[in-house]
């Protein structure tokens, strides 16, 4: 593996690379690489810091929010256009131009807050060539201000490396990001490629990607497929997560979410019902174990499904329950509802969920209902006694009774019902082999706008 100077030489040192850095935030970080290795002059041609708020909005406009992908966007936007315009005439044919840009939130003095920021590159691919833009969202995890400042260096430094020498391989360029870093340092929750060379590439690989070569417990995208930066696109906003493995999407699914969502509403002001998000999370945790049979067409499909169904879908490497509401409670400081069946609400009293945590089985529950949370508990039918267990008549395990009893008596726990019983019937697996076995009755149980998607992925 190349080191970060190694990296800086080798740009600095190609002719047909050249362009401006714009950094905000932490220090012209990125920028002081190329700076420490010999022959900069052939690579950098500007390098700025607007840290003033003034000087910043007269570059290049007012925002609301000044460490935002807005933000980044309209840095990547004037640092390009304006080296287009006073070098393309004089070396366009023979020159690659690029911009890389960030907008950063590092630690400041007595400073407690979240510590992130967007960072983007747009370049040429070939001298002449429209630009590609690729933008990506870190969280800065050391403590100290100046591990942070170099952190973000680096990372910068290698995403304009992967950028022109390591864009052939996804799994290679994502991996790379984190060359002479950590995932303790850094996360990466975001990765989005646009542009030339890049308008078949399905940025939902990319997500895929970020969680399993485990630069971030989670990332997601909207129903269109666009990928978004989870705490942006949920920031002072209720969410409602839906936790399953969608092989493949049913009826139930959809039943839960929508007898959830009215008793969820209640609970909050008029003016935020309009605002929840409702998630539906894949759980990549099987995916990782490297299970046969699991693997990116699967995934693909899945997501499919719910995008058809106008979902915003969630990819997560959480398997347990406080770990998920961790990262909603991160995300989020509004009310925070989870949907789970009575199989998985068995599951949350397991000892092998909270065997890394000191306090035990009490500490998990604690994270887990942490700031408000609540769990929306879907019936479960017993196929030979036909017995229908609800949140109200479940039965915990004997030393945990009076803990759950705390819990659905103070609204921490809350049953929800189900308005058709026929869908508790059958299961995900039960309907993959209905439609292997060619029984027409499965349409019943999936929403018609995946039948194709469904009746294709059991059959592969």
């Amino acid at each position: 593996m190349a080191t970060s100077y190694d990296k800086a030489l080798q740009l600095n040192l190609d002719s047909g690379i050249y362009g401006t850095f714009a950094e905000i935030g932490a220090g012209q970080e990125t920028a002081n690489w190329f700076f420490r290795a010999s022959g900069t002059a052939g690579l950098v041609a500007k390098s700025i810091s607007a840290y003033d708020m003034t000087m910043s909005d007269a570059l290049y406009g007012h925002s609301s929010r000044y460490v935002s992908c807005e933000r980044l966007e309209a840095m990547l936007e004037h640092e390009y256009c304006i080296q287009l315009e006073r070098l393309a005439e004089k070396r366009g044919k023979e020159t690659t131009f690029f911009s890389f840009c960030n907008t950063v939130r590092a630690r400041g003095y007595n400073d407690a807050g979240e510590c992130h920021g967007w960072v983007g590159l747009r370049f040429q691919t070939a001298p002449g060539s429209e630009p590609t833009d690729i933008v990506m969202h870190v969280r800065l995890l050391d403590r100290d201000t100046l591990d942070q400042m170099q952190a973000l260096g680096v990372i910068g430094l290698n995403l304009i490396h992967s950028a022109f020498f390591n864009r052939a391989n996804l799994k290679n360029f994502i991996e790379s990001l984190l060359d002479d870093l950590s995932s303790e340092r850094v996360e990466i929750d975001m990765l989005r490629f646009s542009g030339q060379n890049y308008e078949n590439f399905d940025n939902r690989l990319c997500a895929l990607q970020l969680v399993k070569s485990g630069l971030t417990d989670a990332t997601m995208f909207l129903p269109s497929g666009e990928v978004v930066q989870p705490a942006e696109a949920l920031h002072k906003r209720p969410v409602l997560l839906l936790r399953g493995s969608f092989d493949p999407v049913l009826n139930l699914h959809m039943n839960m979410i929508e007898q959830t969502r009215e008793g969820f509403a209640q609970q909050l002001q008029a003016k935020e019902r309009d605002k929840v998000v409702e998630l539906c999370e894949i759980t990549m945790a099987n995916l990782l174990r490297g299970e046969e049979g699991i693997g990116v067409a699967d995934f693909l499909n899945r997501a499919d499904a719910l995008q058809q169904l106008g979902k915003t879908v969630l990819v997560s490497r959480c398997a347990e329950f406080h770990r998920i509401a961790a990262f909603l409670h991160r995300c989020t400081s509004e009310a925070k509802g989870m949907i789970l069946s009575i199989g998985l609400l068995n599951e949350l009293f397991k000892a092998k969920w909270s065997r890394h945590l000191q306090g035990g089985l009490l500490e998990s529950f604690g994270r887990l209902f942490k700031e408000g949370l609540t769990l929306w508990v879907f019936p479960w039918k017993n196929r030979k006694s036909a017995e229908l267990v609800t949140a109200a008549t479940f039965v915990a395990p004997e030393n945990s009774k009076h803990l759950y009893s705390h819990f659905l008596e103070n609204g921490r726990i809350h049953a929800v019902c189900c308005d058709d019983e026929k869908l508790l019937e059958s299961t995900g697996r039960d309907v993959n082999r209905m439609i292997r076995d060619g029984e027409e009755g499965w349409k019943l149980l999936v929403p018609q706008e995946v039948w194709a998607m469904a009746e294709r992925h059991a059959r592969r």
